[in-house]
């Protein structure tokens, strides 16, 4: 998905420029980290004390230059009006975020306002159009029936959640301003390796081979995440 992303944003901005980025459900701060060191101001919003905390002692072990460049708010992204003045931010990240809310329109909607003219929205979602594929990879036929007419599932962490359809997602991206200019698959092939597996010896291969997947058809159509671009007209 980084590298994704990394593709959209060379494509949209002048390279070097610094960009201002909102991460919105930042977790540790992977992403913020990653673009701060790229160069970029970046502020991370996440509402989970303990991920925070993880966020500010890694934040901690980079070098002042970067850390300077880095701004950590502690909300659950639905204020976005509260902290920040409309049009603030050239890029919006919400990545792994949309399947914990239950009505995420409104939220998208205090996204779409942070965004300046020909701004990017990256958006990051559980695959709606697949929920059958994992429990169907798994020989577990009865979840692979109940995936089919649903977006509701439990996440590996045993929690009920919620998908996104590619299609709607699409119809709400243009009505917040914010048009649906491209879309990956994440996870194609991989989805059902298990949390503690090792990294195998051929990982540059098997990330070659997401990448293409999850920009080829039919194969993005099927992946277990979305990861859905867009631009502020």
């Amino acid at each position: 998905m980084a590298r994704q992303l990394d593709e959209q944003i060379a494509g949209r901005f002048p390279v070097g420029q610094r960009l201002r980025v909102l991460d919105v459900g930042m977790g540790q701060g992977t992403q913020a980290l990653r673009l701060a060191r790229a160069g970029h101001q970046v502020t991370g919003v996440e509402q989970d004390a303990a991920m925070i905390s993880a966020a500010r002692e890694a934040l901690a072990a980079e070098p002042e230059g970067i850390r300077e460049r880095v701004r950590l708010v502690q909300s659950d992204g639905r204020d976005t009006g509260v902290h920040f003045l409309p049009g603030s931010f050239d890029v919006v990240l919400c990545h792994g975020v949309l399947m914990y809310v239950e009505e995420p329109d409104a939220l998208l909607a205090g996204l779409g306002r942070m965004l300046a003219p020909g701004g990017l929205v990256s958006l990051l979602v559980r695959n709606g159009d697949a929920l059958a594929m994992r429990p169907g990879l798994a020989g577990d036929w009865t979840g692979a029936l109940g995936g089919f007419d649903t977006v509701s599932y439990t996440n590996r962490l045993g929690m009920d959640v919620r998908a996104d359809r590619l299609e709607t997602l699409t119809a709400t991206l243009a009505g917040i301003g914010a048009p649906l200019h491209a879309w990956y698959g994440v996870r194609v092939f991989t989805d059902t390796a298990a949390d503690d597996a090792e990294i195998p010896d051929d990982l540059e291969t098997l990330l070659a081979c997401e990448e293409r997947a999850g920009r080829t058809d039919p194969y993005r159509q099927v992946a277990a995440l979305l990861h859905l671009c867009g631009v502020r007209g």
